[in-house]
């Protein structure tokens, strides 16, 4: 695994701030993965550009960028 560099991290931050809403297309986890489909909102973008969620069905499990696949529900699809 590599991790981000400084202006990497920047952009993730920038582009999953708290509270951005979610929906998992895929996840690439072969032991407990959560289910596509499933949505829920970012908590927080660690040092190592892991995306920290917290799923609508209480899962807490991370994002990866770029091994899971997902994508941001834009507010006109939230009402």
């Amino acid at each position: 695994m590599q991790f981000p560099n400084k202006r990497e991290l920047e952009t993730l931050r920038e582009r999953f701030p708290a509270g951005t809403r979610i929906r998992l297309n895929h996840m690439d986890d072969p032991y407990a993965p959560v289910p596509p489909g499933t949505t829920g909102s970012v908590v927080y973008v660690d040092d190592a550009g892991n995306v920290h969620m917290k799923w609508d069905n209480g899962r807490s499990l991370s994002l990866i960028p770029d091994e899971d696949d997902f994508t941001i529900i834009k507010e006109e699809e939230n009402t």
